[in-house]
């Protein structure tokens, strides 16, 4: 019985064991010896968001503490800037029509989701007035968001 037991484990683990061919033979390419060397920095594609916020619309009495109000509205602007690209943005709409006349227009929109691994590039005063926040986010981290969001949907779903 227990000879049975080992055989079958290690008939499966011969069985899922797989072997992968390794191609070994040199590429060819010019003679320039720049061509073999690798990037040292790998190029990364990221998605790039801006927000904007004006200091003396801030509701503080204090002029320091409107400026550092003003970079943290600017930054959260731009979490919803990178949030509406990642998710894509909810649009409610409606219209009211009388005697063929639009007598009425409300738009709503709704940005819902949530973001790891942005990086900050630069909170930039913008003129005397208006600060601005530029966040970056790798495309790879904005997959995994996506997969990890529509699990959450399916999950609310059930």
């Amino acid at each position: 019985m227990k000879r049975t037991v080992i055989s079958v484990l290690v008939l499966s683990m011969v069985a899922l064991t797989g072997c992968k061919s390794i191609n070994l033979s040199m590429p060819v390419t010019s003679k320039d010896a720049s061509s073999m060397v690798p990037p040292v920095v790998e190029k990364r594609e990221t998605i790039t968001a801006t927000g904007y916020a004006v200091v003396t619309v801030q509701n503080h009495k204090n002029p320091a503490q409107q400026r550092l109000m003003a970079i943290r509205a600017s930054k959260l602007d731009a979490y919803r800037n990178l949030t509406e690209q990642v998710y894509g943005q909810q649009l409610d709409a409606s219209s009211t029509v009388a005697d063929m006349v639009v007598t009425n227009d409300t738009f709503r929109t709704k940005v819902e989701g949530v973001i790891y691994g942005a990086r900050l590039v630069s909170i930039t005063p913008v003129g005397e007035d208006t600060y601005e926040t530029t966040l970056s986010l790798d495309r790879d981290v904005v997959q995994d968001l996506r997969i990890m969001y529509m699990g959450q949907v399916a999950a609310k779903g059930r």
